[in-house]
């Protein structure tokens, strides 16, 4: 329902699964990489744990999508059986045959898994099982699993077992009828919850694949979702998806505070003697999607709200204005007075207001504007209201951030910027910076001043645009078998001087990932080894000198 009221693609706190919202915080990659090792080092079990909601099968995911090809997986989602009906369970994975009658016997079931094994190993294939929610399992039936451990030959164990259970599993594998198993444990961790900074990040990332290009959270609605959730990231989805609905019924801009407590106290069950509920908030919702479809109440209603992802760009506004040939006019007062040894463009930025809504939204329309030409595009908004889908559609995407003006300069990219000053905030395009002074287009005005000049009035908040790999539809990560792994293969032939065709180009090998990898850690970015907005953007400028720089001589 608030979808299209924040400009977004999609709903991007759904609990499903989606590749595309795949994020990895540092906790899970250490899980990720205790998982590989695990399986790698041709031991017996590989052990993750952690409580409900924090990521476990976003951990197991991952990993499915990095294990060799010369993998075979059975994965057993539900695994509260008995011995028999698991051992099948797996030989179904396995598309193992097994005589099916009911004299069927336990042996009988260990003798096809074992020749298939065999003749597996003889293949040069690896066999893995993955056993999720691994905590409903009983003490005889985990004994059973261990017992396939034995199956081996004289240098290496045929089947490697995954188990990934809550915090209970852990207090079951300390029993002494299961010490044997827990000896054989070769790598273990225990995922814990998103830390407050993590959090950020998190929400940040959701709202970014969704095309949500402003500060739907602010800080103080961030502090208190950490407080509400722990961290948990399924609680996360679950209470900012409702907040947002809140937001959409009351017509705010953003989550504030209050509503955001709202839906957590009706998502999670707590005592909320002043929020509104939840039968109620979905009904109008409801009516207000229904108004919206008939095209009346709506549209007068919208064109009140001054956030840019509600009414980004007033159609009949920018229909009937003139092209801007300067900044509206500063009013008599209370102008702050000009200083006599700062230039005059400082002097504007700290007096520059807008006395109506309408003002505050061209100027928006034009920071983009402006941001688009740089790229060599020219925006009509009135074809396409919705800023990052548009540029979506030409092959760039949007990158909000919140940062110092450094970071910023660290991206070397040109950005749409949020400035402020006593009478408000406001938008501009920072085009250029070169010898300790910065370029802004405000109102379709050039402006120049030093960056000392420009830090008092910076609010923090920035977007920008950056060039898509081709076939993008989330993160490369190590070990995809993705189109665009031929591309970076060729954006680091091109950087490191190696023959673009050295590595196979159809998978993200780990040779590549350690090219990368040396890449990212020479940039000052985190050495993951996973292509993301960032990532890209410093491949981009290394090896293309068409992308706009915001660092004339960068």
């Amino acid at each position: 329902m608030y979808s299209n009221y924040f400009g977004m693609d999609e709903p991007p706190f759904s609990i499903a699964p989606n590749p595309r919202y795949l994020f990895l915080s540092k906790q899970h990659r250490e899980a990720l990489a205790h998982l590989l090792y695990g399986i790698s080092s041709n031991g017996g079990f590989v052990l993750l744990t952690g409580e409900v909601g924090t990521g476990k099968t976003t951990v197991c995911r991952a990993l499915l999508d990095q294990l060799p090809d010369n993998t075979d997986i059975a994965l057993i989602l539900n695994p509260k059986c008995d011995s028999e009906e698991l051992l099948a369970a797996i030989c179904d994975e396995l598309h193992i045959s097994y005589p099916k009658s009911e004299g069927t016997r336990l042996k009988d079931y260990i003798d096809a898994l074992n020749d298939y094994l065999l003749d597996a190993h003889a293949r040069g294939r690896n066999t893995v099982l993955i056993l999720d929610e691994a905590q409903n399992l009983g003490v005889s039936v985990l004994e059973q699993i261990r017992l396939l451990t034995n199956l081996e030959t004289d240098c290496s164990k045929l089947l490697q077992i995954v188990l990934i259970g809550q915090p209970e599993l852990l207090t079951q594998l300390q029993q002494p009828e299961l010490r044997q198993l827990s000896q054989r444990i070769t790598a273990r961790y225990h995922l814990g919850s998103l830390s407050r900074s993590e959090l950020e990040a998190y929400v940040s990332h959701r709202l970014s694949v969704a095309g949500v290009q402003g500060r739907l959270f602010p800080v103080s609605t961030l502090n208190r979702l950490f407080r509400i959730t722990k961290g948990i990231p399924r609680l996360i989805n679950v209470v900012c998806d409702r907040a947002l609905l809140g937001a959409f019924v009351e017509r705010q801009n953003r989550v504030e505070v209050n509503t955001l407590t709202k839906a957590a106290g009706e998502v999670l069950g707590e005592n909320n003697k002043t929020g509104m509920s939840l039968n109620l908030w979905q009904t109008v919702a409801l009516l207000l999607l229904i108004t919206t479809s008939l095209g009346w109440v709506y549209q007068s209603q919208l064109k009140t709200l001054s956030a840019p992802w509600l009414n980004r760009f007033n159609s009949s506004t920018i229909a009937a204005e003139a092209p801007p040939t300067a900044v509206p006019a500063v009013p008599a007062a209370p102008a702050v007075p000009a200083v006599p040894d700062k230039p005059l463009s400082t002097v504007l930025l700290a007096t520059q207001t807008w006395p109506d809504n309408s003002g505050r939204e061209r100027n928006q329309v034009y920071a983009y504007r402006s941001l688009f030409q740089r790229w060599g595009v020219e925006y009509d908004p009135r074809s396409h209201p919705i800023v990052c889908r548009y540029a979506r559609e030409l092959g760039y995407d949007c990158l909000f951030n919140s940062g110092s003006l450094d970071k910023l300069i660290e991206l070397n990219r040109p950005a749409v910027v949020k400035l402020g000053n006593t009478f408000g905030d406001f938008y501009a395009t920072l085009v250029a910076i070169q010898d300790d002074q910065a370029e802004l287009l405000l109102d379709n005005q050039r402006l120049i001043l030093p960056l000392s000049d420009l830090q008092p009035f910076w609010r923090e908040t920035y977007t920008l645009f950056w060039k898509l790999p081709p076939n993008y539809s989330g993160m490369i990560q190590p070990g995809s078998q993705l189109d665009n792994v031929e591309w970076l293969s060729r954006q680091m032939a091109l950087i490191t001087g190696r023959p673009a065709d050295n590595f196979r180009q159809d998978i993200y090998s780990p040779r590549l990932v350690k090219e990368v990898k040396a890449f990212q850690h020479s940039k000052g970015l985190l050495a993951d080894g996973i292509i993301g907005p960032r990532t890209a953007i410093h491949l981009n400028s290394a090896t293309s000198q068409s992308v706009p720089r915001l660092v004339q001589d960068g």
